[in-house]
């Protein structure tokens, strides 16, 4: 194409649109880099789960600094709070998990020594009697067996050993956020003008994080203090672990209740039999149901817009990818993919209100009468007007 300007030079352009990508061939290699992506998360969970674990420690104890701050307190100082709150936190948990393994593995221990509980017994009889070979029962009895649970205790001391060890790296990488994050927070002053919108999806990342452990926190410690009196009450061992295991469970959503369920369950049938074990089940159902599925998804979901299918299968999902830890902060993570894929592409306003974003409104379509012209409509002009759609001379142009 030669097209010629009002100088009289001629040019020629060689320009063709590029062909566009068929949908499915982008679904395809949208699939292919995501597979490729989460597969070296997976490879490189041992370094990014605690610097996970950490980021979102020094969320939570960031709103600290602005009151300090407020005040003419220097940066540094105000920093050092930051870390403090944050060694709190974790302190607080390691001493809590510590607390809880060891008197798991002393219980474990002590049913181990003494042989097997009568309750058992009286299964591996019932199975038989139902119809079940001896094989069958007995490795069904097998599960409930004081050394397998033994081995089971061993192998959680174990993991406990490991957390210890990432937490050391958790707290180098606290010290080196809190320093960065009161760095950070000039960025909107010196970027807003250009990086608002992104400005703004980082501010809601944190926000929403910091809500949702709040939410689960509050309600973990409720649950924890009902469940351990209960437990307490009923004559369960070890009443401590199980509040323990409760708290911490409840910062899982959906499927926590039943994690923190079963093992005060089948103590409770190894101690007391039936009776308390069905009373420690219907215990729990009162109190766990209706705290962690009737009322805390509500709040829940207010504080992150996440649906429910997501927030369940999230847990499924980052358990696989970064391990265990990745039931805990799967919310977070959910978060921030949504806001790295979907938040800044104005045509996936319809994939975010899928996951439960209630921010996620379509734009609506001005209507012809009164809104404004569209853009196509707006660089038209009368072809007798003799200017073009920015003021700029028309020229001519020849194939």
């Amino acid at each position: 194409m030669t097209g010629r300007y009002s100088d009289g030079v001629t040019t020629t352009s060689n320009t063709s649109p590029l062909p566009a990508t068929a949908p499915a061939l982008r679904v395809l290699l949208t699939l292919a880099a995501a597979t490729v992506t989460l597969l070296g998360v997976h490879l490189a969970q041992d370094l990014l789960t605690p610097l996970a674990l950490a980021l979102v420690i020094v969320i939570i104890c960031e709103p600290i600094r602005r009151p300090l701050e407020r005040r003419g307190w220097p940066r540094w100082t105000a920093s050092t709070a930051v870390i403090v709150l944050s060694y709190l936190i974790l302190a607080a948990m390691g001493v809590l998990l510590w607390i809880a393994g060891a008197q798991f593995v002393k219980l474990i221990e002590s049913f181990a020594s003494a042989g097997l509980p009568q309750p058992l017994t009286d299964l591996m009889a019932w199975l038989q009697s139902a119809g079940l070979d001896e094989g069958a029962a007995d490795a069904a009895a097998s599960l409930l067996d004081p050394k397998t649970l033994l081995s089971i205790a061993g192998s959680v001391w174990s993991t406990m050993l490991g957390v210890a060890t990432a937490l050391f790296f958790v707290c180098a990488y606290v010290i080196m956020m809190a320093v960065d994050g009161a760095r950070y927070r000039d960025a909107p002053r010196l970027f807003g003008a250009v990086k608002g919108a992104t400005m703004s999806r980082i501010s809601n990342l944190t926000s929403g994080t910091r809500r949702y452990y709040v939410v689960n926190a509050s309600f973990g410690a409720i649950v924890a203090i009902i469940d351990g009196l209960a437990l307490w009450w009923l004559g369960v061992p070890a009443p401590v672990v199980w509040a323990v295991l409760a708290f911490v469970t409840n910062f899982i959503p959906n499927i926590g209740f039943i994690v923190g369920l079963v093992p005060p369950a089948i103590l409770a049938f190894l101690v007391g039999g039936w009776p308390l074990m069905l009373g420690v089940v219907a215990i729990y159902c009162v109190v766990n149901v209706t705290l962690q599925v009737l009322i805390q998804p509500k709040f829940v979901s207010d504080a992150v817009g996440l649906s429910l299918t997501i927030t369940f299968f999230s847990v499924v999902f980052w358990t696989f990818i970064i391990g265990p830890l990745g039931a805990i902060l799967s919310i977070p993570l959910t978060l921030f993919t949504r806001m790295l894929l979907f938040e800044a592409d104005p045509q996936s306003t319809w994939l975010r209100w899928l996951s439960g974003d209630r921010d996620a409104v379509p734009e609506q379509e001005d209507s012809p009468d009164g809104g404004p012209e569209s853009a196509s409509e707006s660089t038209q002009t009368d072809p007798d007007d003799g200017v073009g759609p920015a003021g700029i001379e028309p020229t001519t142009s020849t194939v």
